[in-house]
């Protein structure tokens, strides 16, 4: 476990020797670096001026965030969210590209280390919550990693004890179309309907309240990007394929055609969505159950960035739990290490290997999964009242 206070205190450090060393927020001519934040820092914008639908131009939003950060710069860093990320957009518009950069990652570090707390059962998982690697990658591109894994989380940890709680958590994370597939399949295989109906209730309103405050403009600009999006991510590759943590971005790396891509992303699908939906019918303990959710909501999408990878810190999360309380099995740790390793070695390679750290834990989870009856030995207690 040093291993981990050792993480921990590197991400702590690194941010302000990075901001000294003008590579973070602000450059070495005092102007602002920019990071994926501005694309949230602009929709923002444009929705307090009224003009919300104009997010999803990206001519008109690029014009918006050079002239709100005074300077021109090189990339598209694009809104492509649901009209109700706009609500979490324009408080970060009420301040400075810099202190809302740093606020937004502040303020959802929070519910994600509570939530890291509870997965792991010990106030170790705080620590674990601070040492995960791409902690410091979110922060320095002022991301959503930490809502997403807290929200993520929030609705497996809370559901055995919480399960209307639980499914708020489930509906607000509805801002990651990505996550709703797999989710909505397992619920319905454990029979869980409290939480199935509060995360339908919860999505639906807040697609109702964003309506009412951005108009119909706004859903019809959403939609009618989605094609766009589709075409510069996945066939022309804009941001690059090997920024795509997933089975489709390993396959255009390597120099496979679009085709081939969805292909190998299909089959890779396909045997999550059977594997997770069994496991779920099942009496397995609920945090392989949770573990499994989690990492096959990772493989299960094509649309994965580094900073999405935040929710693999709870299936890790879940293994160190199990491991704490009956034993670690033979190489486990070992394993978990090089998981984590490889997402300190990423910005060496232009390489997924994101998508090699989701495999690793997934194989530690189906292999506790597929011990011999008896020998896990940890109970399905409520996960949401360890101490």
């Amino acid at each position: 476990m040093k291993a981990c206070l050792m993480l921990a205190a590197f991400n702590a450090a690194l941010l302000p020797l990075l901001y000294y060393a003008h590579q973070w927020l602000i450059d070495a001519q005092g102007r602002f670096i920019v990071t994926d934040f501005a694309n949230v820092w602009a929709a923002g914008k444009l929705a307090l001026d009224g003009q919300p639908a104009l997010a999803w131009d990206w001519d008109i939003h690029k014009q918006v965030q050079e002239t709100m950060l005074g300077q021109d710069h090189v990339g598209d860093y694009t809104w492509h969210y649901p009209p109700p990320f706009l609500f979490v957009a324009m408080i970060s518009a009420h301040f400075s590209y810099a202190c809302g950069l740093v606020g937004f990652a502040a303020v959802s570090f929070l519910p994600y280390a509570a939530m890291m707390r509870t997965v792991v059962g010990q106030r170790f998982g705080l620590v674990v919550a601070a040492a995960f690697p791409v902690v410091l990658a979110n922060t320095m591109n002022g991301q959503n990693g930490f809502l997403t894994a807290a929200l993520l989380g929030g609705t497996l940890v809370l559901m055995p004890t919480r399960p209307i709680l639980s499914g708020i958590c489930l509906g607000l994370l509805s801002y990651k179309p990505q996550y709703g597939l797999l989710f909505p399949l397992a619920l319905i295989a454990a029979s869980q309907w409290a939480t199935f109906s509060a995360a339908a209730v919860t999505t639906v309103t807040l697609a109702l309240l964003s309506w009412i405050a951005f108009g119909t403009e706004s859903w019809q600009a959403f939609f009618q990007w989605m094609p766009m999006f589709s075409q510069a991510s996945f066939t022309e590759g804009r941001a690059t394929f090997y920024k795509l943590q997933s089975v489709f971005g390993l396959v255009r790396t390597l120099g496979g055609d679009e085709q081939l891509a969805w292909t190998f992303q299909w089959m890779m699908s396909g045997a999550v969505l059977v594997g997770v939906v069994r496991l779920w019918r099942g009496r397995a303990d609920y945090a392989l159950k949770a573990a499994a959710l989690a990492a096959g909501t990772l493989l299960l999408t094509p649309y994965l960035f580094l900073y999405d990878m935040m929710v693999l810190a709870i299936p890790v999360g879940f293994l160190l739990r199990l491991g704490l309380a009956k034993g670690f099995r033979r190489g486990e740790l070992a394993s978990l290490a090089g998981a984590m390793l490889l997402f300190i070695a990423f910005p060496l390679f232009e390489f997924p290997l994101g998508l090699a750290s989701t495999l690793i834990v997934a194989a530690l989870i189906a292999r506790r999964v597929l011990e011999p009856s008896g020998k896990e030995g940890l109970s399905a207690a409520p996960i949401a009242t360890a101490s």
